[in-house]
């Protein structure tokens, strides 16, 4: 980039922090209650837009390497048919998936179009990326992501992320949430050092702050445990997806990797800048001691949200305090399909998710061989791949 270009982003940079980064590679979040305005028909607020190219381009003036991960195709969409002529959209939010999918379409490339002029205004380069929860769960792709992601990285390319609205189907209802728990993995997926969500608040609250007049913020946790998960509420804004639940989960996700997380206000002045030099904004999850090999991170990013087992107080214990295999005696419960080999979640005896490991049997099978010993599998089933349900070297602690 040339001098004169440099010299431009400096001069449109407001009240710039002196601190040093604390951190360099950052995963930075917008969701749909951050970047869409107050006002019918809810499109894009530009100014917020503007402040938010504003403050990753002063990263990048520092060598920070900065992935965007974004929502507001669907109401860049809206926008556009409302701009088009008289669209009506209906007064409540689209919930049905063809309609999200529909204005996503049309928002799609409006939304990477006003990134694209922000950034290229203030001389840095873009590239979009569109992911499926598929993307992130086969070995392969993952694989094959991570090393593109990297690449723009490394060629000071800003990467920005979003989910593939108009070809998934389970992601635009659920899965992400609002691109909460794909911003977690995407996180993961190139070992970042912080991610930071913006949101409509200023962080995770004691209660919620809507309905609670006493409820305070809570400025530190050192685990998401069941006593933060508790203070997960109901999300009040309509237009979002995401709520306090996803966010959390992302917490979970990120910390157990090694990676920090701030949740903050996203209109706050210079929230980024602020979680990226350390400062005291919204509420920072502290990460794990160590950081996880690449291998379960990966794990990690490709459970299937459709496979669980329920194990009982024993075997609870053996896989998080013991480091022990998931044997057939301990399970209790099977959900939903799955196959050998998938990515399924271990919930403890209140539901709780406790790990996630690799399936040494398909649901059907686990089904029919819960609470044997594992010496009995041969004879139940006609065969046997092994004595363990999830093996400890194919499991990660949650």
């Amino acid at each position: 980039m040339s001098a004169a270009r440099r010299s431009s982003v400096r001069t449109v940079t407001k009240k710039e922090p002196q601190q040093q980064l604390r951190y360099r590679r950052i995963v930075v979040k917008a969701g749909t209650s951050v970047l869409t305005s107050d006002s019918e028909p809810r499109g894009l607020n530009g100014a917020v837009v503007s402040d938010l190219v504003r403050q990753i381009c002063w990263l990048r003036e520092r060598d920070a390497e900065v992935l965007l991960v974004t929502s507001g195709a669907i109401a860049a969409g809206r926008q556009v048919l409302h701009e088009a002529g008289p669209v009506s959209t209906g007064e409540q939010p689209e919930r049905d998936i063809t309609s999200r999918q529909v204005l996503a379409a049309v928002g799609q490339s409006r939304l990477m179009h006003t990134y694209q002029q922000l950034f290229d205004a203030m001389g840095f380069q873009v590239a979009q990326t569109l992911l499926t929860i598929n993307d992130l769960s086969d070995r392969q792709a993952y694989l094959n992501v991570g090393n593109t992601l990297t690449g723009l990285l490394e060629l000071g390319v800003i990467p920005i992320v979003n989910e593939n609205d108009v070809v998934a189907v389970d992601e635009i209802g659920e899965v992400f949430g609002d691109n909460d728990r794909l911003s977690a993995l995407v996180a993961n997926l190139v070992d970042a050092d912080l991610l930071v969500i913006l949101t409509d608040i200023d962080g995770l609250y004691t209660a919620d702050p809507n309905q609670d007049h006493s409820a305070t913020l809570i400025p530190l946790v050192t685990e998401v445990d069941e006593k933060i998960e508790a203070l997960a509420g109901k999300e009040l804004n309509p237009w979002a997806r995401g709520g306090m639940s996803t966010k959390l989960e992302a917490a979970r996700l990120v910390t157990t990797s090694g990676v920090a997380m701030v949740m903050c206000q996203g209109t706050a002045q210079d929230a980024i800048l602020k979680a990226a030099g350390g400062e005291g904004i919204g509420t920072l999850f502290q990460p794990a001691a160590e950081k996880l090999e690449a291998r379960k991170r990966w794990m990690l990013g490709g459970i299937s949200q459709k496979g669980e087992v329920r194990v009982d107080a024993g075997a609870s214990r053996a896989v998080r305090e013991s480091n022990r295999s998931l044997l057939p005696a301990g399970i209790q419960a099977v959900e939903g399909e799955f196959r050998r080999g998938d990515i399924i979640f271990i919930a403890g005896p209140g539901g709780r998710r406790i790990a996630c490991g690799i399936a040494n049997y398909r649901s059907g099978d686990i089904a029919r061989i819960q609470g044997v010993q594992s010496g009995q599998i041969s004879g139940i089933l006609g065969y046997d791949y092994g004595q363990e349900v999830v093996h400890r070297n194919n499991l990660v602690l949650l």
